[in-house]
């Protein structure tokens, strides 16, 4: 396999970069700290094409696969967007995914195109406030009537869910007692959002202020059959060919995030005088783990998902890696700016937030070393 930059992805790179540098970090706090979604950022991308990057052309979008959204992704976080500029487009890119993959040629026809050009916004319902990352105790349900399923159920931490149109809902079509196996029975819904039957409440979280993480819950909310994404009770499956390319995506977010960090604390080593000296004298400001070596990580678990190979161990290891060295890269550059790095004029806190963040979601550093041990190793499981 061949895992080196070529001229295409340097060229996304310099594109992404381009249109980054119209937002400076204070474009970011500002949406930060007024809890507002960045919505000349995301129209600026989505004029350019960016958002439907991963959609194929026969449905508007550029036919790219992960590894070019990754790139796309990891260069936002880089600009110093971070989670805010990265959130407010992941999930057009990678949300759609399962629909891409198991969708019927009419719901292809009808949404995908909304995404790509980015008039269509969508969330992930999957986690809920019992369940947390067993997700195959979920009890969100749908009953069919007809041909409609009647929602009902409580989602949480669903990412966008104040400015989607459509959610990703994840329900039980049948109960967990009913089936052979716990990842048995589960449905896949492209639902509307915004109705009476909805109610929608933001999460008041540490940082990403400028995307809103909500609890949502769903009173009998009619969705049709048409808008079922694939075959009934096979939800679960369908949902891993977007949770791999999620696991791709955010670490290369974290990624992303290590760079802005680590060159903001470098030029502050270099510039800050102490004892007529530059501190960068006295003090290395490091990356804990090689770029180099994470990038490979993650191009090559994005390889495999997009040429349709088993990708969960790589997927994982790679968000593992990624979050961990973002954390650590972000808590050094705070550590760099000594006292000035817990001031917000000097933007590394609001990277260190956002970087915390990366080691729990969309799955806990300790649930990727659960699957590391059991899928991998072939050790006994252990919850």
């Amino acid at each position: 396999m061949d895992f080196e930059t070529t001229d295409e992805h340097q060229l996304i790179r310099d594109a992404i970069g381009r249109i980054c540098s119209n937002f400076p970090d204070a474009y970011w706090a500002e949406c930060d700290r007024e809890h507002r979604f960045p919505w000349d950022f995301y129209n600026a991308l989505a004029k350019d094409g960016w958002v439907g990057i991963a959609i194929p052309e026969a449905y508007g979008g550029s036919g790219r696969g992960i590894t070019e959204a990754s790139i796309v992704l990891e260069e936002v976080a880089a600009s110093g967007a971070a989670m805010n500029g990265a959130s407010s487009v992941h999930l057009s890119i990678f949300g759609m995914h399962p629909v891409v993959r198991h969708g019927s040629e009419e719901m292809k026809q009808k949404y995908l195109p909304r995404v790509a050009n980015g008039d269509l916004h969508v969330s992930f319902g999957v986690t809920e406030p019992d369940a947390g990352t067993d997700t195959t105790s979920i009890t969100t349900s749908a009953r069919r009537e007809g041909d409609t399923y009647i929602v009902r159920g409580r989602k949480v931490w669903t990412t966008k869910a104040l400015d989607a149109e459509r959610v990703l809902l994840l329900v039980r079509t049948e109960s967990r007692e009913k089936v052979a196996k716990r990842t048995e029975g589960m449905t896949l819904l492209l639902a509307e959002l915004q109705r009476r039957e909805v109610t929608i409440s933001p999460i008041d979280k540490v940082g990403r202020n400028a995307v809103a993480t909500c609890e949502v819950v769903y009173d009998d909310l009619p969705v049709h059959i048409t808008d079922r994404v694939g075959e009934e009770g096979k939800g679960f499956r369908y949902l891993l060919d977007g949770l791999n390319a999620e696991r791709i995506l955010v670490a290369s977010e974290a990624l992303g995030i290590g760079r802005a960090a680590m060159r903001r604390a470098v030029d502050y080593a270099n510039e800050r005088v102490v004892f007529n000296r530059p501190i960068g004298m006295n003090q290395g400001v490091s990356f804990p783990l090689g770029e180099a070596q994470m990038r490979l990580m993650i191009r090559k678990a994005s390889w495999l998902i997009d040429n349709g190979q088993p990708c969960g161990a790589e997927a994982n290891m790679a968000k593992w890696l990624a979050a961990d060295a973002c954390f650590q890269a972000a808590d050094q550059a705070v550590q760099t700016h000594g006292g000035f790095g817990y001031a917000k004029d000097f933007h590394v806190e609001r990277y260190w937030r956002e970087a915390r963040l990366q080691r729990l979601a969309p799955i806990s550093q300790e649930m990727v070393l659960n699957y590391v041990t059991e899928h991998v190793l072939g050790l006994p499981r252990s919850y």
